[in-house]
């Protein structure tokens, strides 16, 4: 049972609307826990929006991140956690102990990529009891024609982790369906192409639909 999470280390960088989206993407694939573990608790009130019954459960986590996953593991093919904003939280510190996966949402822009940075020192230490977790930072928002995007981009080449070969576009759609409390998933053919870059994402850390047959 994969467990992956999505952490940052400021606000703003569109980690719930990506956590939210890759639940519902993975929800379209098997079973798919959302943990909450930021107390801000964004996700559950994105929950609270949805009318649709087969909506991707969100649990709350934000007191004991260990805890929820001993619970629920058994019921879920996946679960994702979204942690708080802080690579200092106890939620985050707990939640990269349990991950297999880390993903690090960053906006284009140099105050996100150098408060990354801090994220990595992070990743070592709970690589000491959590040898098998994994790390890939995602660029969220990009506007591919700006300069400061295609720079951006270079510049992760100078870290430690790496950066996934898909970045996610800035698009209307996954605002717009967050806010009523759906996923591009709900939006017909106008999402398509965010679609695809959530599928792209997935499969580079090894899951896809064509696993599922």
């Amino acid at each position: 049972m994969p467990i992956i999470s999505l952490l940052g280390n400021k606000g703003g960088a569109g980690k719930t609307t990506l956590a939210v989206n890759l639940a519902s993407a993975l929800h379209t694939l098997d079973s798919t826990l959302l943990l909450d573990a930021d107390p801000q608790q964004s996700s559950s009130q994105w929950r609270v929006l949805s009318s649709r019954p087969n909506s991707v459960s969100v649990f709350n986590s934000s007191n004991s991140v260990r805890l929820s996953v001993n619970a629920q593991a058994k019921s879920y093919k996946y679960l994702l956690i979204d942690c708080p904003p802080s690579i200092h939280s106890d939620q985050t510190k707990e939640a990269l102990r349990l991950s297999d996966w880390a993903i690090i949402p960053v906006l284009p822009s140099p105050l996100d990529l150098w408060a990354s940075v801090k994220i990595e020192d992070e990743i070592i230490k709970a690589k000491e009891t959590n040898p098998q977790l994994k790390a890939l930072l995602v660029i969220n928002q990009l506007e591919p024609r700006t300069k400061l995007s295609q720079a951006i981009r270079n510049a992760t080449v100078e870290l430690n982790t790496p950066t996934a070969k898909t970045a996610i576009r800035r698009r209307v759609v996954y605002r717009s369906t967050v806010l009523e409390g759906r996923s591009v998933f709900d939006a017909g053919s106008k999402a398509n192409p965010a679609v695809e870059e959530l599928s792209d994402l997935l499969k580079e850390i090894g899951i896809s639909r064509e696993q599922q047959k």
